[in-house]
């Protein structure tokens, strides 16, 4: 592939850019002491009113503070770090692919190929989507490109940097910048970053992180756990009493309140000769007010984080697993929504930086995407079950479906018509209105045939209950006596023959519904 000069570089837009910057070293090499800088840890001695001021102060422009809280929260919360820890590391199952335009060339069909090729001999690229993730929580992410020429190919390295180095634009509240020695902060060089603001909500940067919505449920938990704390060591020791004879000197009585004192931590002390030590019932209370609040603040968080709590909290309702499903669903919402907003990301500052770099004459519009797949498709062994059915009841199968999802090494035995050698009746009938190729059709055929095949079983139990009821009205009998011999109709009937017929009605009816799912 031909080799791209800087000056033709134009970004994901189609808009000429400057990229010599970028390329010869790292714009955080730039910013002095910003970068030496020890977080302020804010979560020391948090306050309703500082945790407000903090989150102000975001929305104005100044994110130092705030993305120290946030980092504070993950590594004092452990139930935050968990449920956080779920979230960005379900990116991480997410199988991906590069793939080409809509109606690609064979040019573009290689350039894929090289792409995805760049992608996989990158062996820390999971490592990144993990990093990428952080801006679930933070509301932004940035990773640093650090461009190397590697067999005359230009590969980038990234770089996790710190949410704390960056500040937002005075004119642009949506637009971030690098921090800088100056009031305002610098411009991000053009392929020199991925930029991946996440929007768990919508607004402005600062106020598009997750933790912002987590700020406050953490903040009152840790005043229940404080209290709690609090409660259990003047609820949960015994009252200790030291009397002394009357007397006693203030040296004998200093003695005696340490031996008080340690003996309640050390469980032994001595005391002098004459005094006495009583411990006293312990005093009534209880911990269930503060036990209630740290449940509901890390319940609240897991609906936050997760978009429901049984996921994390086992529910002791009879209906744990069912209710447990329906969670996951919630929750692999969550999952498609996080990996479409990092796909558009690393498609605009990662895959093109690498296409207009390496491949000379490369049109944005028409560049290689990352595509995640998101499906929940079933279980193999259900689709192949499925795909039998459809084969002998004489469905033709694509090949290239086949292979895409069972893989290589399958290929059909059968070409054209996949009834040949098989029974006929109901199978024949799909086999031929399968050949309409209009779905309506196919299944009018269908039901036609499975109402012939039907026809003859349901006439024989008709003329032997008209017999029977001749028979009963000839001897003089009445309704209920006909009620009683009815079921003798049913005993010369052979269940196998409509047990079939029936049985293969509920097969086209589920196939049918499954395919109209598939084709919507």
């Amino acid at each position: 592939m031909d080799r791209v000069r800087t000056s033709q570089i134009v970004d994901a837009n189609g808009k000429a850019i400057q990229v010599r910057e970028a390329l010869n070293e790292e714009q955080t090499s730039k910013l002095g002491f910003i970068s030496k800088e020890f977080e302020n840890h804010p979560s020391g001695g948090l306050t309703p009113r500082r945790l407000a001021s903090i989150l102000q102060s975001a929305e104005q422009g100044s994110l130092v503070d705030q993305a120290d809280l946030f980092e504070d929260m993950e590594e004092k919360d452990a139930h935050v770090f968990a449920e956080m820890s779920k979230r960005k590391r379900a990116l991480l199952g997410v199988d991906w692919d590069v793939v080409p335009p809509r109606n690609a060339d064979k040019k573009e069909e290689a350039m894929a190929e090289q792409v995805k090729e760049w992608l996989l001999d990158m062996e820390d690229f999971e490592d990144h989507l993990f990093d990428i993730g952080d801006a679930i929580g933070k509301g932004y992410a940035m990773l640093e490109l650090s461009w190397n020429e590697v067999g005359g190919t230009m590969l980038p390295t990234l770089e996790h940097q710190p949410a704390r180095l960056f500040t937002i634009d005075e004119d642009d509240r949506n637009k971030i910048l690098l921090r800088s020695m100056g009031s305002k902060g610098d411009e991000l060089w053009p392929f020199g970053w991925v930029r991946h603001v996440h929007k768990a909500k919508s607004g402005s940067i600062a106020r598009g992180g997750l933790h912002r919505i987590l700020a406050w449920p953490y903040l009152f938990k840790n005043y229940s756990i404080r209290d709690l704390a609090e409660f259990l060591e003047v609820y949960g020791i015994p009252m200790r009493v030291g009397t002394y004879p009357s007397g006693a000197s203030e040296e004998e009585k200093n003695t005696l309140l340490r031996a008080v004192i340690g003996i309640g931590h050390s469980a032994a002390g001595i005391m002098p000769d004459g005094m006495q030590l009583d411990f006293k019932e312990t005093a009534q209370g209880r911990s269930d007010p503060f036990q209630f609040m740290i449940n509901w603040c890390e319940s609240v968080q897991s609906k936050a984080i997760l978009g429901g709590t049984l996921t994390s909290t086992a529910e002791n309702t009879g209906l744990g697993s069912n209710l447990g499903d329906i969670h996951n669903e919630v929750r692999h919402d969550l999952l498609v929504s996080d990996v479409r907003q990092i796909a558009g990301t690393l498609n605009r500052d990662l895959l093109w930086p690498m296409v207009a770099l390496n491949i000379a004459g490369a049109d944005p519009r028409r560049s290689p995407r990352l595509k995640f797949m998101t499906d929940e498709g079933e279980e193999l062994n259900e689709r192949a079950e499925r795909d039998k059915k459809l084969f002998d009841m004489g469905y033709r199968l694509n090949p290239e479906k086949v292979i895409e999802v069972y893989g290589e090494g399958y290929e059909l035995y059968v070409s054209g018509n996949n009834n040949q050698d098989k029974p006929a009746g109901a199978n024949a009938a799909a086999t031929a209105a399968a050949r309409t190729g209009d779905i309506d059709s196919e299944l009018d055929g269908v039901v036609n045939q499975l109402s012939t095949q039907a026809q003859a079983p349901l006439d024989d139990l008709y003329n032997r209950i008209k017999a029977l009821l001749q028979e009963v009205d000839d001897n003089g009998g009445t309704l209920e006596d006909f009620q009683d011999r009815l079921v003798e109709a049913f005993g010369f009937l052979d269940p196998e023959e409509l047990a079939n017929v029936i049985q293969m009605a509920l097969a086209t009816a589920e196939l049918a519904g499954r395919y109209e799912v598939s084709e919507d």
